[in-house]
């Protein structure tokens, strides 16, 4: 009993009882998506796509449990030109989140501030700090006024301070003139009514206050709701109104970006999925427009998508019921499917339209286009399957699971189009065809071909060796912010952090077994050329105290009496600025010659005088901007120049927590140097690190780890598919030559792709990695129709009803690919585009190379059975 027999006996059943099979059909799809949508969930953290049994794994979830409070995080970047308004946010924001229980599980800055307020002089270096010294110490008159009224009033009295200098002679101003500068900026800024707050910490320590940046960071974890589409969203809205409430990001002085892991993983996740929503909805519509093109009967249309949606909620079933759940690479399957399967179903329709042409009634043709192209699309399934299912044996979690969904996906789809689709097609009972069904034009370009099918196959071999020369060139992206949408908050917010080893996401972590021990890593790490920084719990610990504490100190006598002046707390009025500014400019009139001198000092006396005649809630405003920070500031540097000695014993508890544990554990930290974003720059790093410590983990060893896995799981797929896609052609054709024919055109659109992509170029990546091994099965699709035809006898290929069904079946499959290669996710796109060249490299050799091929091939068979024939005939004659 032969195959052919087989599914034709089946059509025929499904024909006879087609309202049954129509019903029973309908009912399992309802059943397969009610199912799927109770019971299939998403998973958004990409770990999860590899086991917990890889050595880099378990160094990651080590670590996890060791620190879990930089896990789950949301990463707030509060940025402003103005230091103190950065601080003072960063504050209001903690205490504001850490209070919203319902949201937030804690909120804190990444070390106390109250510490570096007090000891922060002390990192510094010796020429840093005595620049800082210096300015104090010389800006010493115009402290020792502000101690004494930190207002508006007792800067403009300083300023008359100035002016009996200079009438006086020697005061040199150019030590102020910075001072003179911003004083000059804030009070223009209030004249224009645009009132600015004046920047008190850059103004006194000046270049060193720069260094430190002016972003101020805050970290967060969430509650997560895991069965949203966006798990850390209502956390991530609930960041932003409370950031957006508060008064310097409201008057515009401060923004603020989110990003971490959690936002990271919410954004990539939801631009998948609602891309993946999007594209199914918009494929299908698509492919029911080149479906109609195809089969050109609304009759043959509706039965062939009622045969697409129950394949795909039978899939969905299956996932749900298999795996029960989707990650960021399977939760593309859907489109997929629809861009694969639909081969399937226009297959049998185009085949059926032409033998319903040629037999003119409707049961006989289904049951010859059964017995003609059954067994064809069977083994262009078992292919494509056999593409999918290769992936499933590899370590790369993500994509098993969509190779086992798909895979399966591949067979349900081949018994829907065998089962359901002649059942629909008796339904609606489509009319029969006027003409033959084919391509006339492309009958035309065969025959025009023909006299030159052995050069395009030299043309065809040169390619394929151009192929075989790229393919060590091949490339694969490593790094995991290039496969999530470039423009997203959350990926623009962390590649500005990337230098901040909090949010670094290429930074090397390593668990020594003490403190003492992490010091000896750090050193050595520091040693390396690949290591830009490498910290420890002894990185807060200053160098140098000595002598630091030593400057401190005198500086601290000489600024003692200065700074422990008692202070005014009356507010001020707008007649006592007044006549504060009527004194200062008065001074200043005196010593004009003098003032003019000094460009930026005279600049700020002719802001001065404006500022006299200006209305009482300019000149108000202008003395909140001049003052805002200046109490903060002054206590700063009270507290500042109190620096004690720092030892490990005296670090606050706030800081050891995120370096030692409770065992004595103690982790070190290393930071690559820039450019190490690049794949081949951070598997340098991370060898680097593991020369020092074997046992590192972190991001850069999770993304290098991932990355050997990935192209692990790619080799292990391509060779799988490829002997898999061999033994199923074998058993089926039984001809060691037919199977070489199919094969070939395989390996030469493999080839071709690679070409493209090393050409482009379009690097490898852990999203698009799949579209190679499914090439495969997508070519078997293709390549296998046209020999089984060659191989019954057909030598007419691209004018037939073949490669018209072939033609509309790369059409649906691209736009379905299309559709992936539109998405805002990187990642998705890549595998879009990368399909799309996949597939328009498989055409063009199915529709050129192949036909050439069999073309040269049939002269040759027909000469060799004229030749059996005469040795035959003349051992007959014998």
């Amino acid at each position: 009993m032969t195959l052919a027999f087989l599914l034709t006996r089946l059509v025929d059943r499904c024909r006879r009882y087609a309202i049954l099979v129509f019903v029973v059909g309908l009912a399992g799809g309802a059943l397969g998506s009610l199912y799927a949508a109770r019971n299939l969930g998403i998973i958004t953290n990409t770990d999860e796509m590899f086991p917990a049994s890889l050595p880099w794994r378990r160094q990651q979830i080590a670590l996890d449990r060791a620190f879990p409070q930089f896990q789950g995080l949301l990463v707030v970047a509060i940025r402003s030109k103005i230091p103190e308004a950065a601080e003072a946010t960063a504050k209001e924001l903690v205490a504001r989140l850490a209070a919203d229980h319902a949201h937030f599980r804690s909120a804190r800055e990444p070390a106390p501030l109250g510490f570096f307020e007090r000891e922060g002089l002390l990192f510094l270096s010796d020429a840093e700090l005595r620049s800082v010294l210096n300015r104090l110490i010389s800006a010493q008159p115009l402290i020792g006024q502000l101690v004494s009224d930190p207002t508006g009033r007792g800067l403009f009295a300083a300023f008359s301070l100035m002016a009996l200098g200079l009438t006086h002679g020697g005061v040199d101003l150019s030590p102020y003139n910075s001072a003179f500068a911003a004083f000059d900026r804030t009070i223009a800024a209030a004249l224009a009514g645009h009132p600015r707050p004046l920047s008190w910490v850059s103004l006194l320590s000046g270049p060193v206050a720069a260094q430190a940046g002016n972003t101020m960071i805050v970290l967060v974890q969430p509650r997560v709701d895991f069965s949203a589409l966006e798990p850390g969203g209502a956390a991530t809205e609930a960041v932003r109104r409370t950031a957006d409430s508060l008064p310097f990001v409201r008057q515009g002085l401060v923004s603020f970006g989110i990003t971490g892991q959690v936002a990271l993983a919410d954004q990539q996740f939801a631009s998948v999925a609602q891309g993946a929503a999007v594209g199914i909805a918009g494929t299908l519509l698509l492919v029911t427009l080149w479906l109609f093109f195809a089969v050109r009967s609304w009759r043959i249309v509706v039965p062939i998508a009622l045969t697409l949606l129950l394949g795909l909620a039978l899939t969905t079933a299956f996932a749900a019921a298999a795996i029960g759940t989707l990650n960021l690479v399977s939760v593309g399957f859907g489109i997929l499917f629809v861009g694969l399967a639909v081969d399937f179903s226009i297959q049998f329709s185009v085949r059926y339209r032409e033998l319903r042409h040629r037999m003119g009634a409707n049961g006989p043709a289904l049951g010859a286009t059964a017995a003609t192209a059954g067994g064809q699309i069977l083994l262009a399934a078992l292919g494509t399957a056999a593409g999918f299912l290769a992936f499933v044996p590899t370590d790369f979690r993500g994509v098993a699971e969509l190779g086992l969904i798909a895979g399966v996906g591949m067979l349900i789809a081949f018994a829907c189009t065998i089962v359901f689709l002649p059942a629909a097609l008796t339904l609606f009972q489509p009319r029969g065809e006027p003409g033959e069904v084919g391509f006339r034009a492309l009958g035309r370009l065969e025959s025009r071909l023909a006299p030159h099918s052995r050069g395009l196959l030299g043309g065809f071999a040169a390619l394929a060796v151009l192929g075989l020369a790229v393919l060590p060139r091949l490339a694969f992206d490593s790094n995991p912010l290039d496969t999530m949408n470039p423009r997203s908050e959350a990926v623009t917010e962390l590649r500005r952090l990337i230098s901040n080893p909090i949010t670094n996401p290429y930074s090397a972590e390593v668990l020594a077994p003490n403190v003492a021990a992490a010091g000896r890593i750090a050193a050595a790490l520091r040693r390396r050329p690949e290591v830009d920084a490498a910290l420890s719990v002894q990185t807060f610990v200053p160098s140098g105290q000595s002598p630091k504490l030593a400057m401190i100190a005198d500086t601290s006598d000489i600024l003692a009496p200065t700074l422990s002046a008692s202070s005014r707390t009356t507010a001020v009025t707008p007649a006592e600025l007044r006549l504060a500014l009527k004194t200062a400019l008065g001074s200043l009139a005196q010593a004009a010659p003098e003032v003019a001198k000094d460009p930026t000092f005279a600049a700020l006396v002719g802001d001065l005088k404006l500022l006299e005649a200006a209305p009482d809630r300019v000149l108000m405003a202008a003395n909140e901007s001049l003052t805002r920070f200046l109490p903060g500031q002054l206590a700063h540097m009270r507290l500042a120049l109190s620096a004690q000695p720092v030892t490990l014993a005296t670090l606050p508890r706030a800081i050891t927590r995120d370096w030692v544990l409770s065992d004595g554990q103690a982790k070190v930290q290393a930071l690559p140097k820039p450019g190490a974003d690049t794949s081949q720059g951070l598997s340098r790093f991370v060898a680097a690190v593991r020369k020092i410590a074997p046992n590192a983990g972190g991001p850069a060893v999770n993304v290098v780890g991932s990355a050997a896995v990935i192209v692990g799981a790619f080799r292990t797929a391509a060779v799988g598919a490829l002997i898999a896609i061999a033994a199923i052609l074998g058993l089926m054709l039984r001809r060691p030559r037919d199977v070489a024919l199919v094969m070939a055109p395989l390996l030469l659109s493999a080839l071709l792709t690679a070409l493209v992509i090393v050409r482009l170029p379009l690097p490898l990546n852990f999203a698009n990695i799949i579209a190679l091994p499914l090439l495969l099965g997508v070519g078997v699709s293709f390549n296998v129709y046209f020999v089984m035809n060659w191989r019954a006898g057909a030598r007419r290929f691209l004018g037939s009803a073949t490669a018209r069904a072939i033609l509309f079946s790369a059409l649906t499959t691209g736009t379905a690919f299309g559709s992936l290669a539109l998405s805002q996710d990187r990642g998705t796109a890549s595998m879009g585009e990368l399909l799309l060249f996949s597939l328009a490299a498989t055409l063009v050799a199915t529709l050129i190379f192949v036909p050439a091929l069999l073309l040269t091939l049939t002269p040759i068979e027909a000469a060799a059975r004229s030749k059996q024939k005469s040795v035959v005939g003349s051992e007959v004659r014998d």
